[in-house]
């Protein structure tokens, strides 16, 4: 029979394990695990084995660890962890995908009844129907006022009703009915509050963004610095193009209100010399797209109308007697 560790050597031997952890990985996911069992955790552990590890501990133990191994090692990335080990959380070590293994992680939610003093992490909402139960029990819901009525010797419940709010604590009356109607309202799991890689920090919401995201989130940056550089008139590469088209506006009209004349700038003044020019020139485009609605529409025709049978296919000849 091994002899039993002392509390030093445990510390030792988890020291040595978070240290190992650090220098293998470069990835880590910190959950907190409020309302989490040994025996759901244990779950958690076998669902991401392979290429991931989950390390729980103090907050204290593994904030001294992280200082101490990188004073040892002069990695400075790993202390950004030491802000983000706050309440009840562990180490999600990964070298997988961080939105895969994330969307594993919360696979894992176990149902549990609404205990008494318990912050509610959803609203719960008590369905209408019959409950089951014996009017003798009707006492629970006159004290949470719930409608009721007799039907068939059971209580039955007539409007859904908002039992306990979000952030709310869940009071004894509340616990006892839930639990005489059988109902689990909370599910319990790891939830991934932050996301370290390579020394930056993140918010999980940051591996839900496509591709998309990030081009109209990029589209949105360009948009805005060509504004304020046409703002300040200061020149930018975004802003540029925009920048060239109004100075040849300003040329142009300026060419336009006295004799200063350049090539562009010609056609220009001969079309507000003579205005039917205008016309002239919109002609062409208009009669090409009345021929093109045309032939559209003789397509159209032809689509509908019905093919023209055979003779043959009409069941005689000519040639017949």
């Amino acid at each position: 029979m091994a002899p039993k560790l002392s509390k030093s050597e445990k510390k030792v031997i988890y020291d040595q394990k978070l240290c190992q952890l650090l220098d293998e990985y470069t990835q880590v996911l910190v959950a907190v695990a409020d309302n989490v069992g040994s025996n759901q955790l244990q779950s958690i552990r076998k669902g991401l084995r392979g290429d991931s590890v989950v390390l729980m501990g103090k907050n204290t133990m593994m904030k001294r660890s992280i200082r101490m191994h990188a004073e040892k090692t002069g990695n400075n990335a790993i202390l950004n962890l030491i802000p983000l080990l706050v309440g009840n959380v562990g180490l999600i070590f990964t070298k997988g995908d961080l939105k895969e293994v994330s969307e594993e992680v919360a696979k894992y939610k176990v149902g549990a009844p609404a205990r008494v003093g318990l912050v509610a992490p959803i609203d719960v909402v008590v369905p209408p129907g019959n409950t089951g139960l014996d009017p003798s029990q009707t006492s629970f819901f006159q004290v949470l006022n719930i409608p009721t009525k007799i039907n068939k010797g059971t209580v039955e419940i007539i409007t859904p009703v908002e039992l306990i709010k979000k952030g709310e604590k869940v009071g004894s009356s509340e616990a006892a009915l839930l639990s005489k109607l059988g109902i689990r309202p909370f599910s319990y799991g790891l939830v991934v509050l932050s996301v370290y890689d390579n020394g930056s920090v993140f918010s999980p919401e940051v591996l839900d963004l496509t591709e998309d995201d990030l081009i109209e989130k990029f589209a949105m940056g360009v948009s805005m610095v060509t504004s304020l550089s046409l703002a300040i008139s200061y020149p930018t590469l975004a802003a540029a193009p925009h920048m060239f088209i109004n100075s040849y506006k300003n040329v142009l009209a300026v060419a336009v209100a006295t004799d200063y004349s350049f090539p562009q700038a010609d056609k220009v003044k001969e079309y507000l010399a003579d205005p039917s020019k205008f016309a002239v020139a919109a002609a062409p485009a208009v009669a090409a797209d009345s021929g093109a609605a045309l032939a559209a529409a003789k397509e159209e025709e032809k689509k509908d109308e019905p093919a023209e049978e055979s003779d043959e296919e009409m069941g005689f000849s000519l040639f017949d007697d």
